[in-house]
């Protein structure tokens, strides 16, 4: 699996344009084949900063995502930013879930305190 994400700071006149094509790429890219997620996100805590996160099943179907006429417009996005957008790929060998928690948080309550 591979998990990409695009951090990216617009400024607020070209918010609600970037928001629009943003929404658009991401309904588009959630039909390609290989896309497991896609998710816009606005930052809580920094103004005018918005996140695009999606996950492929596989580097190939990432690639035929970047070579896409979406992918095209997502850099169009790019292209407004106030600075250096932050891409990053990042490549997932396994997952886990709740049972994570509940391993970490057994041990620690049956650990020894002292």
């Amino acid at each position: 699996m591979i998990f990409a994400t695009v951090r990216m700071v617009i400024p607020p006149r070209k918010s609600d344009e970037a928001l629009k094509i943003l929404k658009s790429i991401a309904d588009q890219c959630r039909d390609e084949p290989g896309c497991l997620s896609c998710h816009i996100y606005e930052d809580l805590q920094e103004e005018n900063v918005l996140m695009l996160e999606d996950v492929w099943r596989s580097e190939k179907d990432l690639d035929l995502h970047l070579r896409s006429d979406e992918y095209r417009n997502l850099l169009l996005v790019l292209e407004m930013a106030l600075q250096q957008p932050e891409i990053k790929f990042y490549t997932i060998t396994r997952q886990s879930g709740i049972e994570t928690i509940e391993k970490a948080r057994g041990a620690t309550a049956s650990a020894p305190q002292g």
